[in-house]
């Protein structure tokens, strides 16, 4: 099996609530997202996805992203996708970095080893642990009474965990986590997810004022190290996720910060291999896992999904299904959540079909070309 073809395509997402709102005004209503169709020599088709949040949350945007997948696609021309790891050394070998791009890319191998064994990549990755599991929803940041009216709208759709998005004043953002926990049923889940909005003053002020809520609190400052000082004193777990790239920043999110969970995110770390194997070390650390990626729509939500069904339910903390944030429904609404669970796709690869009609193809590398 060898790549003859590497299709880019892009398409918008948009947010299906409204505006998606984060500390320090950063918003998002849509985004542009990118899709790669790897084809083989023998017709066999795999699909990956890359869609950046906006430029503001972590260091990529979506035209850099677009632009790194034009260096990197006549590399893949004439090599085995079945090796996932082999072509990842190959693309490093051309473009340092750009594991965003190379993300999508990743994906998109191994769907296609998957189409090829006739398995899907949960039975590649060893097997489902989890038939089903529980999924979460981030509440964008408003006004108090707009967030207990999201949860409340969500948690009859069956949602019962939240990452509720705070990092700005700290004694407003208190009281919206305070009206959001009062508001819920007692086994609700809760996070109050700053993205590194706060500096050590609010974050501690914060702290202090959330202090004997049942909530966890996410991504208080910009560095795990001010994370650290800030949670001093605070009996509040904590929850890393955007300084967490890379296995030392694991150990140092366990020894140093103390987290109990890290937010695992697919492209951030680069590509889905390389997101396994941080699972499975988190895992061994005894930290909860959740498990997502930047933004996408059903070729995300479906790699997600397969993370998900293999990871030992005892470590895994929360999952997102970001077909249900976004109109990013390119094959269908699937996998589709129920009743605030997700499942795995049983079909081989990602167990999805991507239907290309109606996406923007941005280029094609062809073999000969």
């Amino acid at each position: 099996m060898k790549i003859a073809s590497v299709d880019c395509f892009g398409y918008e997402l948009r947010y299906a609530h409204g505006d998606y709102v984060m500390s320090g005004a950063r918003s998002a209503a849509s985004v542009p997202g990118t899709l790669v169709r790897l084809r083989t020599t023998d017709d066999i088709v795999g699909w990956g996805e890359i869609t950046p949040l906006g430029s503001r949350y972590l260091p990529v945007h979506a035209d850099g992203v677009r632009a790194d997948l034009r260096t990197l696609a006549p590399a893949l021309i004439g090599q085995d996708p079945s090796s996932p790891l082999a072509i990842g050394r190959r693309l490093d070998a051309v473009l340092l970095g750009a594991g965003y791009a190379k993300s999508a890319i990743d994906i998109a191998c191994w769907d296609l080893l998957g189409k090829r064994a006739g398995l899907p990549i949960s039975v590649l990755l060893g097997g489902v642990l989890n038939e089903d599991f529980p999924l979460y929803e981030a509440v964008p940041l408003g006004s108090p009474e707009s967030m207990v009216e999201f949860v409340t709208r969500r948690g009859e759709a069956g949602i019962k965990r939240f990452q509720l998005k705070v990092g700005n004043d700290p004694h407003e953002d208190a009281e919206r986590v305070r009206q959001v926990v009062h508001a819920v049923p007692e086994e609700t889940v809760l996070i109050a997810d700053a993205n590194g909005g706060w500096n050590l003053l609010s974050a501690k002020t914060a702290l202090r004022a959330m202090a004997g809520l049942p909530v966890l609190i996410e991504q208080p400052c910009r560095d795990t190290k001010d994370c650290a000082t800030a949670m001093r004193g605070t009996v509040l777990p904590l929850v890393l996720d955007e300084t967490v790239v890379t296995s030392k920043d694991a150990f140092e999110a366990k020894y140093r910060a103390g987290a109990v969970a890290v937010n695992l995110k697919i492209s951030r770390v680069g590509g889905f291999t390389r997101a396994a194997r941080m699972r499975d070390l988190l895992q061994d650390l005894g930290l909860l896992v959740s498990l997502e990626d930047t933004w996408g729509g059903d070729v995300i939500t479906a790699a997600v999904s397969h993370l998900a069904a293999t990871t030992q339910p005892e470590s895994l903390f929360n999952v997102s299904f970001f077909n249900d944030w976004t109109d990013g429904h390119v094959a269908g609404h699937n996998p589709r959540s129920q009743a605030g669970r997700g499942s795995a796709p049983t079909g081989p690869g990602l167990g999805i079909d991507v239907d290309p009609r109606g996406l923007e193809l941005l280029f094609s590398v062809t073999e000969g070309a």
